[in-house]
């Protein structure tokens, strides 16, 4: 026990230099949250700035493509565009392509019917000036209707024109001329259209010539009434499909160069001509 109590006990000695190179710094819990932070903030602003500039873009686009309408507007849906209209649209149709250019078409968007606003092609802007010539003929609106919401690699084109004679039909919309494509997607944006059939439908006689069928101040007949039924049901159809087997129907290539939920924009390839569309309302057929 002597021993143990005259022992003695020895440290070795503390380096104060050392504890204070080790000591525990009071701030270092606020420094780490302060740098991640900064971390989060650093990415709010530039999610806040990538934010900004997909808005930016999308109201440019927008401005783009009220120009492209605007240019259109007084062409009369492309009969009296004169070659420096023709320069100003095509310019504003390829700024307007050059938002989506790398997009496959959407089907699904593509889905439904669209009113055209302008073309220059040639097959379309003959019912133009013919309608211009002769006064007992009407062009109304014209259409593509485009059934493909559930197809993956294609669907049917119906190109709608509604067209009158004065004299005998309503004006605008007495009858209406449907061609009839199926087409199918050839790339991301090239669809082929194979053309199926041409009708004449929906026709609707003026009050003038029904009173002349079943005038109003005489009891209408069962015949007469047969007669306007059979006007307003009428459907003329010629088949343009292929009559021998392998050999492909009438048909072409077009280009979707933009889509998107209100505005469409095709090209016929082989300088067939330009179409601008705007989506409709549906179209009963």
């Amino acid at each position: 026990m002597d021993r143990i109590a005259s022992a003695t006990f020895s440290c070795p000695p503390i380096s104060m230099s050392r504890v204070c190179r080790n000591r525990i710094n009071p701030f270092d819990g606020f420094n780490i949250i302060s740098k991640k932070k900064r971390s989060s903030c650093r990415v709010a602003v530039a999610s806040g700035q990538t934010t900004a500039r997909v808005v930016d873009t999308e109201l440019d686009l927008e401005y783009k493509k009220h120009d492209l309408l605007r240019a259109v507007q007084d062409t009369q849906r492309g009969l009296t565009a004169t070659s420096d209209q023709r320069s100003i649209i095509e310019e504003a149709l390829v700024t307007v392509e050059g938002y989506n250019g790398g997009e496959a078409i959407d089907l699904v968007k593509l889905d439904g019917t669209w009113r055209l606003q302008y073309t220059s092609a040639p097959d379309i802007v003959v019912l133009f000036e013919a309608a211009s010539r002769f006064p007992f003929f009407q062009v109304g609106q014209i259409y593509q209707k485009f059934e493909c919401k559930d197809q993956s690699d294609g669907g049917i084109i119906r190109n709608v024109v509604q067209w009158s004679l004065p004299s005998l039909l309503e004006d605008q919309e007495g009858a209406t001329l449907v061609v009839t494509a199926k087409f199918d997607k050839v790339s991301s944006r090239n669809i082929y259209l194979q053309f199926e059939e041409i009708s004449v439908r929906n026709i609707n006689i003026n009050e003038q010539l029904q009173g002349l069928i079943a005038p109003a101040i005489l009891p209408r007949s069962f015949l007469s009434l047969q007669i306007l039924q059979f006007i307003r049901t009428f459907k003329a159809q010629i088949p343009v499909t292929a009559t021998s087997p392998g050999r492909r129907s009438v048909g072409g290539l077009y280009y979707l160069s933009y889509l998107d939920n209100n505005m469409l924009l095709g090209r016929s390839v082989g300088g067939g001509g330009v179409f601008v569309f705007t989506k409709s309302q549906p179209l009963e057929l």
